[in-house]
């Protein structure tokens, strides 16, 4: 039986799995997937593969991949009790003074990066980031205990989950890029009985904050005819540059570019227009920052095609999107992989 929409996201939020260290968030998402697909099976990098085969001989192969990992910290030193430690992906420093952690050791601990409350800081320091390199750890051991139960390189993430807001909102760390793999586990569930003419391979990929391995990996595997990589991209705030920006509520962002294969753009937009599903476009004239870019140049080159999530708030502890973006995301991926045979974009 499979999870309603709000179960899902929390489920999926408050694992921890930052990039290299994705094993409980990946099994996490193959339970949510496994009952839409015909198999799931994970790879020697540790990402989640499902297939839904369509049992017609010749047929077409269809990768679409979102990723599980999330940013973090790791532990590199302990001075006095306190961890020093050093990013995983692209942490922002400006984030982290007074942040609620936890650290992966086992068991796990709870921890607080410490600041300098106002009243000590000087002048100088005020007015400034910290950078990392100053900032500390304290999970409230001596120095022994420290060193006895937190091995360097211990994995660390941000304590928080998830909650919802107002108008369909939800807010919470890692939604880049798990609400993308929720959003892939609402097209299997609409793609589960229908009569597709191709077979379809979902992918929780790993470490795409840090390489985009998992997924280029998973699609040399795989061999597939075409590759949607469903990612965020950023969504509209007050402060934000209205040009670099996209409207959250105003659907999903299909993107136009190098990275994404004219013909596979366009039958997106032809599934959006078809089922009536407002989507917004994206002018990407290099790196995508997205799989997309490695995976289309795995074997001798893949069709590749970016599809996007709106997302305030990019790599913080407080993400937020909406959640009919998300099922019109959905909509659009399984009306794109429904004419996959019958139309020419693959």
């Amino acid at each position: 039986m499979g999870m309603d929409l709000h179960t899902m996201f929390l489920t999926m939020a408050g694992e921890k799995g930052p990039s290299g260290f994705e094993e409980p968030v990946a099994k996490t998402a193959q339970r949510l997937l496994e009952p839409y697909v015909d198999e799931t099976w994970f790879d020697r990098l540790g990402s989640l593969v499902g297939v839904r085969r369509c049992g017609k001989k010749g047929a077409k192969k269809i990768l679409l991949d979102a990723h599980l990992d999330e940013i973090g910290l790791m532990v590199t030193g302990i001075e006095e009790g306190f961890l020093r430690f050093t990013e995983i992906g692209g942490v922002d420093q400006r984030m982290l003074p007074d942040r609620e952690v936890t650290v992966l050791c086992d068991p796990p601990l709870m921890g607080v990066i410490a600041c300098l409350p106002p009243h000590v800081q000087s002048a100088k320091d005020s007015d400034k980031a910290m950078e990392m390199e100053d900032l500390y750890i304290d999970v409230g051991l001596s120095q022994e205990e420290a060193e006895r139960r937190i091995p360097i390189g211990t994995p660390v993430t941000y304590r928080c989950g998830c909650f919802f807001m107002g108008d369909g909102r939800v807010c919470g760390k890692s939604m880049d890029d798990r609400a993308c793999f929720v959003s892939l586990v609402l097209c299997a569930k609409l793609l589960k009985d229908k009569d597709l003419d191709c077979d379809v391979y979902f992918i929780g990929s790993s470490r795409e904050e840090v390489n985009g391995a998992g997924a280029e990996c998973a699609a040399f595997a795989i061999a597939p005819d075409a590759c949607v990589a469903v990612d965020v991209t950023h969504g509209d705030s007050p402060d934000a540059p209205k040009e670099k920006t996209y409207q959250l509520g105003g659907g999903p962002v299909i993107g136009l570019g190098p990275n994404c294969v004219r013909t596979l753009s366009q039958a997106l937009e032809e599934s959006a227009r078809r089922q009536n599903i407002p989507y917004q476009q994206e002018v990407m004239t290099g790196h995508t920052g997205t799989n997309a870019w490695g995976v289309q140049v795995r074997r001798e080159g893949i069709a590749t095609a970016v599809l996007s999530l709106p997302l305030r708030y990019m790599h913080t502890p407080v993400e937020v999107l909406d959640t009919e973006d998300l099922k019109r995301l959905a909509q659009v991926l399984s009306g794109f992989v429904g004419q996959i045979g019958k139309e020419g974009a693959v």
